[in-house]
């Protein structure tokens, strides 16, 4: 399964990392210099969350700033059945 979010369609971008020495002109150097150019990959915060999708609860994948935006309706919490006393 991708690493995608369902709601928000977030998912795993690519870049570069750009490795740096010197010192900046403005603070008396010569200016920096780039010594490296990595890939790196910028991936998403998704999680695994029960949520209610057209009156069924289901697990999907969602990005936590679909959490926080509230797009997810999550399932009540279920009653725990008390331990029987001796």
């Amino acid at each position: 399964m991708a690493r995608k979010c369902a709601f928000t369609g977030k998912k795993t971008t690519f870049g570069r990392s750009v490795s740096r020495r010197g010192k900046a002109k403005y603070l008396g150097g010569v200016g920096r210099k780039t010594t490296g150019i990595a890939k790196r990959t910028f991936k998403a915060n998704v999680q695994n969350v029960r949520a209610v999708i057209e009156g069924k609860i289901v697990r999907v994948r969602a990005s936590a700033k679909a959490i926080r935006m509230g797009l997810i309706v999550k399932p009540p919490r279920r009653e725990r059945p008390e331990k029987a006393a001796n």
